[in-house]
């Protein structure tokens, strides 16, 4: 069996148990895998770290300072919850606070 046929086989066992284990759904999930290993065979691989420039005395690094990152930005609290169309956002109510268990 080749690499390519038990990549093929992994993801079609991933796509099954996901489901539920449905019975029937074989030559489907077998097409869907064998569509995600063409594509992951096809994506391009991740490249090996950058290698660090040298200044104009020759030596790695030597009086560079590394620039911040850049955050990303925060998403608003209203953009994790989409609501359709034609219906109002319901604010929540702050829960009340639990009593102890009396002894």
């Amino acid at each position: 069996m080749s690499t390519d046929d038990k990549r093929i086989r992994e993801f079609a066992y991933q796509i099954w148990e996901s489901e539920g284990k449905p019975e029937g759904q074989e030559s489907r999930h077998w097409e869907m895998a064998r569509k995600l290993a063409e594509a992951e065979a096809l994506a391009p691989k991740k490249p090996a770290k950058a290698p660090v420039s040298k200044t104009a005395n020759g030596k790695a690094g030597e009086g560079k300072v590394a620039a911040p990152k850049a955050k990303a930005k925060a998403k608003p609290a209203s953009a994790s919850a989409l609501i359709p169309p034609g219906e109002k956002a319901t604010e929540k109510k702050p829960r009340a606070a639990r009593k102890p268990p009396a002894n």
